[in-house]
């Protein structure tokens, strides 16, 4: 293990449909590890090979046709493939890790939950939270594991986490319900939200932006739905987190952009 290690996680929104904007992550970002989510491809069909070109030669692939899918692409060894299914309906959303120095790298994609936050009405929602208490039984189970949980949540949990409470007090990923049910994640293991652990609230920090916005900068109508947390002990490693902004005006763009942080094992 190198004495630095930068962890990068990205919700790529189709990695085939994406794979030059992928790559110019990498060229210019150099993470030692990529979590992807939303890969939306079979594992058959990964685009495997620019990856082991740039370095990225040990591939864990979770993938689903045309929906979903989660992958980790590392520079360093990684053992213990694992694929939990919280979703409990065989929907590609997890795939873990470990590293050689004993650390658990989870990558996660929550799902958004649909439109209407009521799970009679709208059952994608109910899915959701129930997605939410799955990992929070799973997460309060841990033992002192040194552990990184990351990916797409699909909740803005701070009212400085999205570009106006007031208005998105009632829209899918801002609610107080899915605010509530992330805070128990959190607490279920005294994870640290890293983001917020080097850009203390209220500091702005989005990491999506819709691409319904005729132009997301001069609108800037952010949420910070993509999150890196950590065990304590691995937390104290972390020396810088940051996000990778210019990403969202890249040509054909993610709706998400990077979020990068750098440890000193």
């Amino acid at each position: 293990m190198a004495d630095t290690l930068s962890i990068c996680s990205w919700n790529i929104n189709s990695v085939r449909a994406r794979i030059d904007i992928v790559e110019q992550l990498l060229r210019l970002e150099a993470p030692d590890i990529l979590c992807l989510q939303e890969t939306k491809v079979v594992n058959e069909t990964f685009p495997t090979e620019m990856f082991r070109r740039m370095g990225y030669v040990h591939q864990v692939l979770n993938g689903q046709r045309m929906h979903h899918g989660v992958a980790i692409m590392s520079k360093v060894p990684v053992h213990e493939d694992d694929r939990f299914d919280w979703q409990a309906n065989g929907e590609a959303r997890h795939v873990g890790v470990r590293l050689d120095n004993g650390v658990r790298i989870e990558n996660v994609y929550v799902p958004a939950g649909g439109d209407i936050p009521d799970r009679e009405v709208n059952p994608k929602f109910g899915q959701k939270m129930d997605f939410l208490e799955r990992m929070i039984e799973w997460s309060s189970a841990l033992d002192k594991q040194p552990a990184i949980l990351t990916g797409d949540f699909n909740i803005a949990p701070l009212e400085c986490d999205v570009w106006s409470h007031k208005q998105l007090l009632n829209v899918v990923s801002h609610t107080p319900g899915e605010c509530d049910i992330l805070a128990r994640l959190q607490a279920s293991n005294d994870w640290v939200d890293i983001g917020r652990h080097f850009h203390p609230a209220p500091a702005r920090l989005y990491t999506w932006w819709s691409y319904r916005a005729k132009d997301w900068a001069e609108s800037d109508r952010g949420r910070r739905l993509d999150h890196m947390w950590m065990t304590k002990d691995v937390a104290d490693k972390a020396v810088s987190h940051r996000v990778v902004e210019p990403a969202r005006s890249w040509i054909k763009p993610s709706d998400h952009i990077p979020i990068i942080t750098e440890f000193a094992f």
